[in-house]
């Protein structure tokens, strides 16, 4: 009988590791059709990760210059950017930027106004089907929570490590991937159908490695030089190229997605602190309590 139920035992135990080890593999074929993405090594990684101050800098001047044109970000108002922690700027340069842009009021004259830093950042468009309109039929995501709301799967049990290193970079390297996984043609390796017909890029679409089905509406929105970097603190250039746009962008994205990480982790490590010195404290009340009782 003893036997019987360990083998019972073993059984279900297999079985839980089989549907576990399963439904972790879903999601990554869920997502499909998209190409390994490779971690990026970032500032605000792991459990001590910190934002940088020049790269959210960079990384705004990136999305002001280009992604704005047809991404929205409801979510952020102009007066966060000089938050501490964030791309710090100074109230004077918000409320120059704020200035160069004008919000939809129903108490103005004109039923518009100059933007202050309390307002949020202005859409490109009046609304979404305008959006669609002018993007042929897609609808531009917005970028409040995006490197939030992105991410990328490992296999069973891949997985099982990042809740020891911490890892929630998944957005930001899926954001800097695709940025980079555009071809201006069908490549070679592109995957055929189940009947073995060659890919098929639909009209208006273009290829990307990492797109979920590899037609992505967007086209190739930065490349060398698009957007020009001024000088650091200490005099060196910034790289002027499609790697340093995509993760100085991704890096600025993550941000607007978790502008208090930095705050979060600090608040979580004290947690834990105090979980290990009341652990121990228990510990050495029980010891004191039943030192002089046989058990």
């Amino acid at each position: 009988m003893i036997g019987a139920s360990n083998m019972n035992i073993r059984k279900l135990i297999i079985t839980a590791a089989a549907l576990a080890a399963g439904l972790a593999m879903a999601p990554a074929q869920a997502a499909g059709g998209g190409a390994h993405v490779e971690r990026q090594s970032w500032s605000f990684g792991g459990i001590f990760g910190t934002y940088d101050t020049n790269q959210l800098q960079r990384g705004f001047q990136v999305f002001r210059e280009v992604c704005s044109s047809c991404h929205s970000a409801h979510l952020i108002s102009f007066r966060n950017l000089m938050e501490e922690g964030g791309p710090e700027f100074s109230e004077a340069q918000v409320r120059a930027l704020a200035l160069e842009y004008e919000v939809a009021d129903i108490t103005a004259e004109s039923g518009r106004r100059p933007a202050v830093p309390a307002d949020r950042w202005p859409s490109p468009f009046a609304n979404d089907q305008e959006a669609r309109d002018a993007n042929g039929g897609a609808l531009p995501p917005d970028f409040s929570v995006l490197a939030k709301a992105r991410g990328v799967t490992d296999p069973f049990p891949t997985w099982i490590f990042n809740y020891f290193t911490g890892y929630q970079e998944g957005g930001p390297d899926y954001i800097h991937a695709l940025l980079n996984g555009y071809h201006e043609e069908v490549p070679e390796t592109a995957p055929h159908s189940a009947d073995g017909t060659p890919f098929q890029l639909p009209e208006g679409k273009h290829y990307n490695d990492y797109f979920p089905g590899h037609a992505i509406g967007m086209a190739p929105p930065l490349a060398d030089g698009v957007v020009s970097y001024a000088e650091s603190e200490d005099g060196q250039s910034v790289p002027q190229t499609l790697e340093q746009y995509s993760t100085d962008v991704a890096a600025f994205m993550m941000w607007m997605a978790e502008p208090h990480l930095v705050s979060r982790k600090q608040t979580g490590f004290a947690v834990l602190i105090f979980l290990v010195l009341f652990a121990g404290l228990m510990y050495g009340t029980k010891r004191k309590i039943w030192a002089g009782i046989e058990h």
